[in-house]
């Protein structure tokens, strides 16, 4: 098995984990922005700590970056934050579970994203997987409440969904952009000091917006540190294994394979949100996951 296979599959259950964590800051203390915000802030220095002890203990020598990487690394920071918030908004509309789902349009808009920025195209398989995951997400656009016409499939939750979906694909190809750009070999040091300076960046972005717009909203997020730092901690081993991932395998296949995080979706909505689940929505995933075993067993 390819090592990506493995690390995606464990970026996807940091991400589930994350999600779960931040799901609970907005249900009972923090807005969607303040969520957000928790995972980088509290990450940002766990990764920096990180790889400053990886740097002196393996004698790797830091990456030079250059403009390119700032330009990838800014876009991709950017866009993430914009898709985090999406998603965490989505979940007072949709169960949780449908609200993973639904940001799993990126799979099919980060193969589009990454054939038109970086030329990376996919093989036959990949592309028939990432169509049948797509098709599954179709059964999901329909609300449970039904709606008339066109609202049944384009409403608040859908524009939410396919806004984080097309976020998280730029925000996919801006993170293997800038990794590669790097002029070095050593796939650690790729991906972790993408990763370092990302949150650093977007720990500072996220500061200046709030304290501008958010008065109070960035107290609340440290006065929540016991589940922020969870939140942190999740978020950090979750980045790390998606930056090593999309400096390993082209991000589309990365991100096709990544939607097993479905399981863990379904199992957090049914045994710890206590939410239900129709038999469309099981229909849906169902096809989701048979893009995932297509992934597996046509990409060894």
């Amino acid at each position: 098995m390819q090592a990506w296979i493995p690390i995606t599959i464990l970026a996807a259950f940091s991400q589930n984990l994350r999600f779960m964590l931040q799901k609970r800051l907005k249900d009972t203390r923090l807005s969607a922005t303040g969520a957000t915000f928790a995972r980088f802030v509290y990450s940002a220095p766990l990764v920096a700590l990180l790889m400053a002890a990886y740097f002196v203990l393996s004698g790797h020598e830091v990456p030079r970056p250059e403009a390119r990487f700032f330009l990838f690394a800014s876009v991709g920071g950017i866009a993430q934050i914009l898709a985090t918030i999406c998603v965490v908004a989505l979940f007072a509309e949709r169960n949780f579970a449908v609200g993973i789902t639904f940001k799993k349009t990126e799979v099919v808009l980060t193969a589009l994203t990454g054939l038109l920025v970086l030329g990376e195209g996919v093989k036959l398989a990949g592309a028939l997987a990432i169509v049948i995951g797509f098709l599954g997400l179709i059964l999901l656009s329909d609300p449970p409440e039904g709606g008339q016409g066109w609202r049944r499939f384009f409403n608040k939750a859908a524009a939410l969904g396919l806004g984080a979906g097309l976020l998280f694909s730029f925000s996919a190809i801006g993170y293997r952009g800038a990794s590669l750009s790097l002029d070095v070999d050593d796939v650690i040091s790729r991906a972790g000091f993408t990763l370092a300076v990302v949150t650093a960046f977007q720990s500072l972005v996220m500061a200046t917006w709030m304290a501008l717009r958010e008065k109070g909203e960035i107290r609340r997020v440290f006065a929540a540190w016991r589940v922020g730092v969870l939140v942190g901690l999740s978020s950090m081993i979750g980045s790390f294994c998606w930056f090593t991932a999309f400096t390993l395998q082209n991000a589309a296949l990365v991100k096709a394979l990544g939607q097993i995080e479905l399981l863990f979706s379904y199992a957090a909505t049914i045994f710890v949100f206590r939410e239900k689940v129709s038999g469309r929505e099981y229909g849906g995933t169902a096809l989701i996951l048979v893009s995932v075993l297509m992934l597996v067993l046509f990409l060894k």
